[in-house]
Parts: structure tokens; sequence; C-alpha cells
């Protein structure tokens, strides 16, 4: 079975983007092991805000690599050979990670995240947390009393500029209270 990561940086109070959607306090100054990660990757999903805010980095970052995008409103086919998903999620995910390939990255973002935390889609979570409090924004994980994953810590790597990269492993606790239905 193909493994899901989310590989994804974070604001030391836990949120991966400001309000508005814009990640301007990244660090950029070095590579932080996303080279590395990428290399081990083929397949590529994420949500529409996440593909959208991706194009308005410029140059698409991910034409070597599947993508599927995953919105219950967009009907289009995107550009850059990236498909959209729009039903049946869970179908969908299942039948992915049954097939060949190497690992799968899950992008972001936060309702991408609930809903494979909910799940118990990802295999891995490397965190990235950036020395810095944003006071608000859009948090990495949505506040629900029936989420609840127990994690292995793999690895932990500090660098100088601050940051700290905690890898884990995730492990289902059976103890999902509600089903979800979709996002």
């Amino acid at each position: 079975m193909r493994k899901i990561s989310l590989f994804i940086a974070s604001s030391l109070d836990g949120y991966i983007a400001r309000e508005s959607g814009d990640i301007d306090w990244l660090f950029t100054d070095q590579d932080y092991g996303y080279t590395e990660f990428l290399a081990k990757v083929d397949t590529i999903i994420m949500g529409n805000k996440t593909y959208q805010q991706v194009l308005s980095f410029g140059d698409y970052p991910y034409h070597e690599k599947e993508v599927f995008i995953f919105s219950q409103t967009q009907q289009q086919e995107p550009s850059n050979n990236a498909k959209y998903v729009s039903s049946n999620w869970q179908d969908f995910i299942n039948d992915l990670r049954q097939s060949s390939g190497g690992d799968i990255w899950l992008v972001g973002g936060a309702q991408m995240i609930y809903f494979f935390l909910k799940h118990n889609f990802i295999d891995e979570l490397i965190l990235s947390i950036h020395p810095i409090i944003l006071g608000s924004g859009i948090p990495l994980i949505f506040s629900d009393r029936t989420l609840e994953t127990a994690l292995e810590l793999k690895n932990m790597e500090t660098f100088n500029t601050g940051l700290v990269q905690l890898s884990y492993n995730l492990k289902s606790t059976g103890k999902t209270k509600s089903k979800l239905s979709g996002i």
C-alpha cells in the first residue's frame, strides 16, 4: 500500500497560513529536507484553494508529478495535467493507495488535512515548526473533540534558523466518534 505523507509547515502557534492564505512568513533560505522528500513522491493531492495558491507562485513546480485537486464545487479541468476529484473521495483515496507507484504527498490545505485525519488516511506527518507566532490564521488542525490520533516520533531535527522539524508515524486510535460526510 502506498504511503500518504503530510509534509507541512506551521507557526509555533499552529497556523499553516495567514487568514488571507498568505505564507510570506515561511523560511526559504534552506531546503529543510524538501528535495529529498519530493524525490520519493510521484503523486500529489491538494484542495482547490491550495492549488490556486500554488498557481499564484509563478512557475508551477509539479509538472513531473501526478496531481489531484479535491473540490466539491470545481468541475472544469485544471491546467498543468492536474485532475479534479469532486466526489467519492474515500473510494478514490483507497483505490489510489492500492495502485502502484511512489509515495503520495498531501500538500494541504486545512480542510483536506482534516478530512484525511478524520478518515485515518495519513501515514506520516513531517511538520516544520517555524519560530514565529502569527496570533491568527488558518489552523493546521480544526478543533474537533472527536479527532484523536496517536503519533509515534520518528525523527527530530533542528536548524540554525530556529526551525524544528518533527517526523511522526500516525496511528489510528479508533476513537473517532462521528462520521464526516464530506467537506
